[in-house]
């Protein structure tokens, strides 16, 4: 687990005092921010209604509206796995008025192409929402019951096994990198849609397929699809019987699918720093939160900005070392 996740995760312990002390915060953050917001806010999701990112973004979006009175729009903007939006985003008025929500591969997009119409530096950190685990899967006519099982099979078949992943994504990294440090050869088979990606598991047209655990828990549940690994550093309650790739003996960084919230640079500080507030008193209420965990398996994280920037740095460097080493391409 990375220095940055074990802070973040330090700091969860301690929300019974925030929410003490967060009374008073938002109070003078208010005093700080004048007449903000002013209007309608706008939340850019930079993918269609459905998935993960739209309802983390809705959910949030209502409680701010039910406990401030706030007038939020949703605006859809997909595209470029994440690029359009996150676009729109970057070059909107560093007014307060504008926020985009991300899914995770928001930080790898300008990792596997140098040209993008915007740079990291147009966004500024806000909030790292939460987070879940990916699973790797197969399908139950498969006889695999451990991804050391389907490793050992795959170093005697050599480029014959498969695994579905998402195009552009931090599994596609992952289950590369994989191969190399592990000394197998299996067929990665990117995806552009987490849809079409278990469609073809669940069908048995691939041996195995990785995702998100908020996607792929559901097919586990209905014996539709076989766990055999999750890539976080310990098991999670979700999946209490399902071993890490770690405890397998498999060589690989721990990985995490994770929602997070950014601003136009340029934003006030007072106003990011307000928003941060609200956002984390909304994130942490027992009514979303609890959404959060039955919808999603999100463990609720709610950063500081500044622990955001810190998170995504490391996270770019790690998957960034491997993407430059592969050579990798987003398809």
């Amino acid at each position: 687990m990375s220095k940055d996740i074990k802070n973040l995760l330090r700091r969860r312990t301690l929300l019974g005092t925030a929410a003490v002390l967060g009374v008073a915060a938002p109070a003078v953050l208010r005093a700080q921010t004048g007449d903000w917001p002013k209007g309608q806010l706008r939340f850019v999701v930079p993918f269609p209604p459905g998935g993960s990112t739209d309802p983390v973004a809705r959910i949030l979006a209502a409680q701010l509206q039910a406990s401030l009175g706030w007038n939020i729009m949703i605006d859809n903007k997909p595209g470029g796995t994440g690029v359009v939006g996150a676009t729109v985003a970057a070059k909107a008025p560093p007014d307060g008025q504008t926020w985009l929500v991300v899914f995770d591969n928001h930080i790898l997009n300008p990792l596997f192409t140098a040209d993008l119409p915007y740079k990291d530096s147009e966004l500024a950190n806000v909030m790292l929402i939460g987070r879940t685990p990916q699973a790797i899967g197969t399908h139950p006519d498969r006889p695999y019951n451990t991804m050391a099982e389907f490793i050992a099979d795959a170093k005697k078949k050599p480029g014959k096994l498969s695994m579905s992943v998402l195009a552009a994504s931090q599994a596609l990294v992952l289950v590369n990198g994989m191969l190399g440090d592990n000394g197998f050869d299996i067929n990665v088979i990117p995806y552009k849609g987490g849809g079409p990606l278990l469609a073809d598991a669940l069908a048995g047209h691939t041996d195995s397929a990785i995702s998100s655990v908020t996607a792929i828990a559901p097919h586990f549940a209905s014996k539709k699809l076989r766990p055999i690994a999750i890539t976080s550093d310990k098991r999670i309650p979700a999946l209490p019987d399902v071993p890490t790739l770690a405890e397998q003996g498999i060589k690989a960084p721990t990985s995490y699918s994770w929602w997070g919230v950014y601003a136009p640079a340029g934003t006030p500080k007072p106003i990011i720093d307000r928003m941060n507030a609200e956002l984390k008193k909304a994130a942490t209420s027992a009514e979303v939160s609890k959404k959060f965990v039955d919808q999603f398996n999100m463990e609720v994280i709610a950063s500081a900005p500044q622990e955001f920037a810190d998170f995504q740095r490391k996270e770019q460097e790690i998957w960034g070392k491997t993407i430059r080493e592969k050579n990798l391409k987003p398809e």
